[in-house]
């Protein structure tokens, strides 16, 4: 059996921690491409908007680039590594510093093709 042809989108800079991002990640993993779009519309995260257009970039890119059929796709890797965390500050009461870091993340999904009938 020879290995499906990979389509890699990528989210750079994503203004949201990598963990609430791998949390909804998580649920999408493994599934077809279009269980997973469902997937994301109906889950009640704030990750859910920016991995549901990538997915869909991701989708297009493979319709388009390499004239795959979407049926055929499946959330083959998807994860989230950490990007550069901003560091901000606040002071508090009597002079206290407050660090605050804004995290951001690196997301990546990879969709195979399993190999079925083109149409």
């Amino acid at each position: 059996m020879t290995d499906g042809l990979d389509v890699r989108a990528t989210h750079r800079y994503l203004r949201m921690s990598p963990t609430k991002v791998r949390l909804v990640l998580d649920q999408i993993r493994g599934q077809s491409a279009v269980e997973a779009i469902q997937v994301l519309k109906f889950t009640n995260k704030a990750a859910a908007d920016p991995l549901s257009k990538l997915l869909r970039s991701a989708i297009a890119n493979a319709e388009q680039n390499f004239g795959l059929n979407r049926d055929n796709l499946y959330v083959h890797q998807a994860f989230a590594n950490e990007g550069p965390i901003r560091r901000w500050r606040r002071f508090g009461a009597r002079v206290h510093f407050k660090p605050i870091r804004k995290r951001q993340a690196h997301v990546t999904l990879v969709l195979r093709d399993r190999g079925g009938p083109t149409t």
